[in-house]
This record gives structure tokens, C-alpha cells and sequence, in this order.
């Protein structure tokens, strides 16, 4: 799975039938804005579109993964949000599976259970609370170059 491919049955429940889901996906991602200007976001089709100008690389995947880590998006289509940066990072995505812990994560990706604050920190937006993570939800692991 791609950063760009979502599983929508599972996620966050952000908006119910009587709502406007790129409303709602804008209203999210606005509340916890990982460094987006200008952010707009379209849903056709459990198709969420991301558009405006991400700071840097982790900007825009933040943008991306907190838009497709919400129930009934399954694809995120991010060609019109602009990279400013383009200093590219380390990084590798994980999709939760169920019985994770960020401690086991990091213990498996990072080869030390105590720098689950690394993948905490590289998160924060789309993770508010460490031992809040879900399975289906997908997350950016940073890695040492």
C-alpha cells in the first residue's frame, strides 16, 4: 500500500451522511495545519484531493495521511499540493496492524522501543495521542540517514 492508498472502511469517523466530507477532511486537517498554505480538499467517489502549498516533505505527508486516515477515503490525490521544500527525508509508511503499540513499532523499525517518541513526534498531526492508534491507520516512520 502506498502512501496514497487508504483502506475506507476503517479510520477516523469524521462526518456522517448529512455532511460534506471535503468539509470535514478540511476542517481536520486546518485544526492541527502540519504547515499547509492555502489548503483546499475535494471528495468524489471516497477520493479526497488535496491541493495548496506543504512547507516541506513532512508537511505534505502529514496533509495526505491525516485526509486518508478517514473512514470512506481510499485513495488521496495530492497532484496539486505544491512542495516549497524539497529537501526529501528518510521515511517509511506503516500501516497499524491490530495488537501494535508505537513501543513495538519503534522496537521493530527503529531497533529501540524508546524512540517511539520519534515516531510520536514525526506524527503529532496525524496522532494525538500515543496510545490512541487504531488498526488500518497509516503512519510515517522517520528513519537516521
Amino acid at each position: 500500500m502506498s502512501l496514497f492508498d487508504f483502506a475506507s472502511n476503517l479510520g477516523k469517523k469524521l462526518f456522517g451522511s448529512d455532511e460534506d466530507p471535503a468539509e470535514e477532511i478540511q476542517k481536520h486537517i486546518e485544526s492541527d495545519n502540519p504547515g499547509v498554505d492555502g489548503l483546499k480538499v475535494t471528495v468524489a467517489d471516497g477520493i479526497a484531493t488535496v491541493s495548496g502549498s506543504a512547507k516541506d516533505q513532512a508537511a505534505y505527508e502529514k496533509a495526505i495521511l491525516m485526509a486518508g486516515n478517514v473512514q470512506g477515503i481510499q485513495e488521496v490525490k495530492a497532484d496539486a499540493l505544491h512542495l516549497e521544500d524539497k529537501t526529501a527525508a528518510n521515511v517509511e509508511y506503516y500501516t497499524i496492524e491490530s495488537g501494535d503499540s508505537l513501543w513495538a513499532i519503534a522496537q521493530k523499525h527503529l531497533g529501540n522501543g524508546n524512540d517511539y517518541t520519534k515516531i510520536f513526534e514525526a506524527n503529532k498531526e496525524v496522532i494525538k495521542d500515543p496510545d490512541l492508534i487504531y488498526p488500518g491507520q497509516k503512519i510515517r516512520i522517520p528513519l537516521e540517514k
